[in-house]
């Protein structure tokens, strides 16, 4: 080990940058890789930075927190940790982060000294104490029963991986965790079920033969409501619990199976009381037997099914494990219900149907029914489509990992994005009875947060318009239908079940604005301008009502005080919202030239607006705010209703000095120019003088992001990035002016902000500052304190984190045009393999010497027209 090499490695475990606890052990090891170079990739690169390898294995310390995701779109999921652990079991339409049920695989190895050990790694040290239940001793969980020894994981999503290992047992352990995700497929990707395969490969020179299981505690059951039973099904046991006439949302079923025709079920573990029943079930486990018992009427506690194995000398065995649930109904409604100020010319009132969403069933409740219950009567429904379509669903998932990993993009580009994929599979999203989608902001530990699809938040999220692009478009309809009235005010946060809501509150300028775009972009990636002629009335009264409310003196800029993404109102122009004012004024210019409608009014708006946001709202450097309360049509601040409450005396004097409170004035805004990047992702031109952007991009590189977090003070939600940890503000204020009272969230790390500024730098050709913001994030979310699969802001699986798809553009400049029917290819990156998904299907574009190519993975794509930088390949 060279001196120096030796000097840098001692210095990292002194500032604690190989983690928060380095072991005597550990530094060994480690010592020991770097000066014999001994050891896996992912183990040398620890040992010599403190960091893991991006987009590659978890194991060791970074495995403490690994929890992916399985489940459908809107159905529900539960997570399989890096150990191969069961946890986050959230299928009954909410989410329930601590919800760890007993669950678990054993294998059970006859004729060995410790044969017998549940499929799973060590228990993490942070589960020890500290959790909920663990002051009494983490009474009834499977902690304390005999596991393997190792445990490693990787994730190319959907699936997971992970390889189990032990002194005691002479086996190999992979272990596969999958659900149905295919690009395009939404009715495939939406199902309530999930599966985990178990291959078992004989490592040495005899023979071996064992015994696997299956067990669960019946994890619906909830005591003294209503009955439960386990049940039996083909080679398994069905959960369930029964609603009540008061608790119909109560009834649930979980269906656990095998695909093994010599598969033994107990329906039924032992009977009795303090820790029998699952003490009587690891006996069993323990001494290799296979018990086999009859579903009895009630009083069930638990249910095992057992596979027997023999292996020969080096063969292997997979056992798979499929798994089905279904919970019809629920208690969940939000929004008060209103029909009086819905506008008949939007279609709100004769239904989403005339904005092309698919004729269905209306709900029989007043309360949201997950789509899964409109497409299956019941468990049984469900357990036969999963069995009987297993191997096409495999299949086509496959594809899709298998195209959407064959990218030669930088590796924490391809983590960040691939990792926020699961906010698709998480319960955030839900989709409706009648298959539209609607979504929270995030997932508190026991219920959604942040209710409604809200538009603010959703505006930076990329990846469902191109992987689901009629579930986005579903979207829009309920934006420009249910949630838009008869003058164009737009609530933005949608009722559930979607139905037209009440006119309360302000709308979201942002939020609005960037439905404007987004119905562009869903436009151009769908091909069906048959939709954009039938909504197009509703956006330009959105549109119009954006101008007279924001703009009513026709400046170009949106100066009066509008609500956004921060829960506050900013007063005066200012350029994150004018950026997204001019991208959507752009936008009716282009559909409305298409529509051939009159578009003279946007264009003129949007001519002034350019010019002035470039000169009066630029210091030479980057963006600022204009603030301004006098001589608007806006009340006195002090009168005026916000999130932010009543001004107090102490308020009023800021007023008087600063203006009114949550303002960003002379600083340096992260989302300063967040308008224009959403405008190149949904296929605009820049809106804004190209160079100011990128020297408005470069100063929040340079100020904003912050390498070191121990000397900021964070008065606000400081959990999200801090310490030694880096990250990126959302704002500063670089040449002074910081205001008493900045908006509210100003002193925050968001990720969604993250990589929406790394992707924007990357569209203007800053790809190393872009690729720093990148690594700085995913490094917080490398699995020893947060879980890599769960970035969080408001809630787990924080929607905005999905604006991390962008990067894909942001590299690549790739998109697909399908009325146009054209490719665009602008990479910042040189030659580079990458995913495509079009509404038609989905494949990988290759760019080699300026040449592009396209391989067809699933579906189909028409290409007419290539356009590489700018300039018509002829192919």
């Amino acid at each position: 080990m060279k001196e120096k090499d030796r000097r840098s490695f001692l210095k990292k475990i002194a500032i604690g940058t190989m983690g928060a606890a380095v072991v005597p052990g550990e530094l060994l090891r480690a010592t020991n890789i770097i000066e014999t170079g001994a050891g896996t990739d992912g183990e040398k690169e620890k040992a010599t930075t403190g960091h893991r390898t991006y987009n590659n294995a978890y194991e060791g310390e970074f495995l403490n927190r690994v929890a992916f995701p399985l489940g459908g779109i809107g159905a529900g999921m539960f997570c399989l940790e890096g150990t191969g652990a069961i946890s986050h079991m959230s299928v009954r339409n909410r989410p329930e982060i601590y919800h760890e049920p007993t669950v678990f695989a054993a294998i059970s190895v006859k004729g060995i000294k410790n044969g017998a050990k549940l499929l799973e790694g060590p228990v993490p040290a942070w589960k020890f104490f500290g959790q909920h239940g663990t002051g009494n001793g983490a009474s009834g969980t499977s902690y304390g029963l005999p596991r393997f020894g190792h445990a490693s994981c990787k994730v190319k999503f959907p699936f997971t991986d992970i390889e189990l290992g032990d002194d005691d047992i002479p086996l190999t352990v992979q272990i596969t965790g999958w659900s149905p995700f295919i690009q395009g497929k939404e009715d495939d990707s939406s199902l309530p079920v999930a599966a985990i395969e178990y291959k078992f490969i004989n490592k040495s020179v005899k023979s071996l033969e064992a015994v696997f299981s299956y067990n669960a505690k019946n994890f619906l059951a909830v005591d003294g409501q209503g009955s439960n039973t386990i049940s039996a099904t083909e080679y398994g046991f069905v959960l369930t619990q029964e609603g009540t006439a008061e608790k119909p949302a109560l009834h649930g079923s979980f269906a656990i199976f095998s695909d093994a025709a010599d598969t033994v079920v107990d329906h039924c573990w032992f009977r009795g009381g303090w820790w029998d029943p699952l003490t009587m079930a690891w006996n069993t486990i323990r001494d290799g037997k296979i018990r086999a018992t009859a579903p009895v009427e009630k009083g069930a506690p638990g249910a095992s099914l057992f596979v027997p194995i023999t292996l020969q000398p080096g063969t292997s065995k997979t056992i798979r494990i499929m798994m089905a649930w279904y919970v019809p109904e629920t208690d969940l409604h939000v929004g008060q219900v209103m029909t009086k100020d819905c506008d008949p010319d939007s279609g709100c009132c004769s239904g989403p149907a005339d904005l092309g969403v698919k004729p269905v069933r209306q709900s029989p409740s007043p309360n949201y029914k997950p789509w899964y219950s409109n497409r299956f009567a019941d468990i049984g429904d469900v357990v036969g489509y999963w069995r009987d379509n297993y191997s096409p669903l495999y299949k086509n998932t496959s594809l899709f990992k298998n195209a959407f990993h064959a990218s030669t993009l930088p590796p924490e580009v391809m983590e960040a994005v691939a990792a926020n994929l699961t906010i698709i599979k998480s319960p955030t999203v839900l989709r409706q009875y009648d298959g539209r989608l609607w979504s929270w902001e995030g997932c508190g530990d026991d219920w959604g947060c942040c209710s409604g699809s809200c538009t603010h938040v959703w505006n930076y999220a990329q990846a469902i318009p191109h992987l689901f692009p009629s579930l986005e478009r579903s979207l829009r309809n309920t934006e420009f239908c249910e949630n838009q009235d008869k003058e164009g005010h737009q609530g933005f946060r949608a009722n559930l079940p979607i139905s037209p809501l009440k006119h309360d509150f302000y709308a979201a300028a942002d939020g609005q604005l960037g439905g404007i775009m987004k119905v562009y972009r869903d436009w151009r990636i769908s091909g069906d301008s048959e939709w954009l002629g039938k909504i197009f009335p509703a956006v330009r009264k959105s549109m119009d009502y954006c101008i007279t409310t924001w703009d009513p003196r026709s400046t170009g800029l949106v100066e009066e005080p509008h609500h956004n993404t921060y829960d506050i109102e900013f007063w005066g122009p200012d350029p994150m919202c004018s950026s997204f004012y001019l991208g959507a004024l752009r936008a009716m210019i282009e559909m409305g030239n298409y529509l051939k409608k009159d578009v003279a009014r946007y264009q003129d708006l949007y001519g002034k607006g350019r010019q002035v946001i470039e000169t009066r709202l630029f210091n030479g450097e980057y963006f600022i705010q204009e603030i301004k309360y006098k001589g608007l049509n806006a009340p006195d601040p002090a009168k005026a209703k916000s999130f932010g409450g009543e001004y107090s005396p102490e308020a009023i004097e800021i007023l008087r000095k600063e203006g009114p409170k949550y303002q960003y004035g002379t600083g340096c805004l992260s989302d300063g120019v967040l308008g224009a990047w959403i405008g190149r992702m949904c296929g605009l031109d820049d809106v804004i003088d190209a160079s100011k952007i990128t020297s408005h991009l470069r100063s929040v590189h340079r100020y904003n992001l912050k390498k070191d977090l121990s000397e900021h003070a964070n008065p606000q939600r400081p959990a999200y990035a801090l310490g030694h940890e880096g990250g990126l503000l959302l704002c500063t204020w670089p040449r002074g002016g910081k205001l008493s009272l900045p908006f509210v969230y100003s002193d925050e790390v968001w990720t969604g902000i993250e990589y929406q500024v790394a992707s924007h730098l990357m569209l203007m050709g800053r790809v190393p500052e872009g690729l720093e913001i990148v690594r700085f994030c995913r490094d917080r979310y490398d699995g020893r304190v947060r879980n890599p699969f769960n970035e969080y802001e408001c809630g787990h699986w924080y929607a905005r984190a999905m604006s991390s798809y962008g990067l894909i553009q942001g590299l690549t400049g790739l998109r697909y045009d399908a009325v146009d029917k054209t490719i665009y290819v602008d990479s910042k990156v040189g030659d580079f393999t990458c995913f495509i998904a079009a509404g038609t299907g989905f494949g990988t574009v290759s760019l080699k010497g300026g040449r592009p190519t396209l391989k067809i993975s699933f579906g189909s794509i028409v290409v007419n027209k290539w356009m590489v930088s700018g300039k018509e390949v002829r192919i």
